[in-house]
């Protein structure tokens, strides 16, 4: 070890010098330990935070996988605020499956006269009270080509199910979804707006009525000019839920939200 010493200085003056810069090196020692204790508590924080938000990403992902999905699920659907199941197709091979393996006796079908609509079925819906009938009416209007058109409104029919049928006057052919419906008919005119609400952690969708009656807390969507990914990233964020659940139960174009 080499000592460099001021010779125009005395031996006292050179220890006095080496022993100011001794105090100012075990300072600055000093500093950087308590600067190298702090960073790794820091540090043992931000891992054991990071651990906690890896095991609620775990026990979501269970819980989402565990969830086993119901039949209806496949399809457009929601339960009317008096409790009646509604389905409606997604395209036109759900529709011939809503109609042709799920629309039986006692239920009401539900259309409009525009192309690119859905059949909506109201299992057991002769026995719904009009309350019921006007939401799945809503469902159809919102789910149907309209929406992408951005109309307020929508005429829409409900018959019985004998009275829809693949059987088509003579000449005419019957495309994949689309049915003949004979006999009367009788039509609502609702507006094309759909709410989407969280009940026991899970999204659920469909008309106003229906999902304020049965979420905690929902948001009203209606068309508009908003990409449906941003419009569903706006309601994850006021309500909470999956992402995907969310652009699932929302009409297919532009949204907005009220």
């Amino acid at each position: 070890m080499e000592i460099e010493l001021d010779v125009t200085k005395s031996i006292e003056q050179n220890a006095e010098i080496f022993f100011e810069k001794a105090k100012k090196a075990k300072k600055k020692l000093e500093g950087a330990g308590k600067a190298l204790y702090e960073s790794r508590k820091k540090l043992e924080k931000l891992e054991k935070e990071k651990e906690k938000e890896l095991e609620k990403i775990k026990e979501k992902a269970v819980e989402k996988k565990e969830r086993k999905k119901e039949w209806y699920e496949k399809f457009h659907w929601f339960i009317s605020s008096e409790g009646f199941l509604c389905i409606g197709g997604r395209d036109a091979t759900s529709n011939e499956i809503v109609i042709k393996k799920h629309a039986e006796e006692n239920d009401l079908v539900l259309h409009t006269d525009m192309a690119g609509s859905p059949f909506f079925v109201i299992k057991d819906g002769q026995k719904a009270s009009e309350e019921t009938i006007k939401e799945a009416a809503q469902a159809t209007a919102s789910y149907s080509k309209a929406w992408k058109l951005g109309l307020s409104v929508l005429d829409v029919f409900y018959v019985k199910p004998e009275q829809v049928t693949k059987k088509s006057k003579s000449g005419e052919f019957m495309v994949k979804g689309a049915f003949m419906v004979y006999g009367k008919t009788q039509y609502l005119r609702p507006s094309l707006e759909m709410g989407i609400g969280i009940k026991d952690g899970q999204v659920i969708g469909g008309p106003v009525g229906a999902v304020k009656k049965n979420a905690e807390k929902f948001v009203v969507v209606v068309p508009g000019k908003l990409k449906k990914s941003d419009v569903a990233k706006k309601i994850k964020k006021k309500i909470g839920g999956d992402l995907d659940d969310i652009i699932k139960f929302l009409p297919s174009g532009g949204c907005g939200m009220k």
